[in-house]
């Protein structure tokens, strides 16, 4: 009885949630004909202000990721190519491009302000991560984040730096064990790769299977 008591207490107990979002993450552009429209995000905090919604939540700007922070689990020389990387500068670092996925004939542009673009989505989720090591935060929303296609060294599936294994290695700082849960209609193929080899990441991808973008994940 007691046991049941207790559940049913922490069970109404009022959520803590931490929200958030950059003012700049929306005008970021990948290019007239890609269907990744960060633009969305902006949206989507406007109904969340229309709403009331932010009443319910505590906010939260984050910080730029750093190249060392992203290096936790990127490789230097793949950061140090998305942090100089421009359009105006393309020709300089074809072979680079080629080898990084990136560019013109992928699905990873190259776009003005890409690497500050990462920064923020990685801050997000890296800070929210942090939140909840810290019982700040019972539950952290970063509606910018979710990039989980993205390798070690290689840009994948409109994604550049995977926000959510910063996330989750931040996470184990603290945790012995983590569960992903990827809802998206692709397979998170980019955080399963990163974890594959270690009994303290359990991933769970529900998507889309057989001929569909990135083609792994069987049913």
């Amino acid at each position: 009885m007691s046991n049941l008591a207790l559940y049913n207490k922490q069970s109404t107990t009022k959520k803590r949630v931490s929200y958030f979002y950059h003012n700049e993450v929306g005008h970021h552009y990948y290019g007239p004909a890609h269907p990744m429209k960060p633009h969305r995000l902006k949206l989507a905090h406007h109904l969340i202000l229309s709403y009331g919604l932010y009443q319910k939540m505590e906010v939260y700007r984050p910080h730029l990721a750093s190249a060392s922070e992203m290096t936790a689990f990127h490789s230097e020389d793949y950061i140090s190519f998305l942090s100089r990387i421009t359009p105006d500068n393309l020709r300089n670092f074809s072979t680079q491009m080629s080898k990084f996925n990136a560019g013109e004939f992928t699905d990873c542009p190259v776009f003005d302000n890409l690497f500050e673009f990462t920064q923020i989505y990685a801050g997000c989720s890296i800070d929210a991560a942090i939140k909840l090591n810290n019982s700040q935060s019972d539950i952290a929303i970063n509606w910018s984040g979710g990039l989980h296609h993205a390798k070690k060294s290689e840009a994948s599936g409109f994604c550049y730096v995977n926000d959510i294994v910063l996330a989750i290695l931040e996470l184990l700082k603290v945790h012995a064990r983590v569960l992903y849960i990827d809802i998206d209609i692709h397979h998170g193929d980019g955080v399963e790769e990163a974890f594959y080899c270690t009994d303290r990441v359990m991933t769970a991808s529900f998507h889309k299977y057989g001929d569909f973008f990135p083609g792994t994940g069987g049913i």
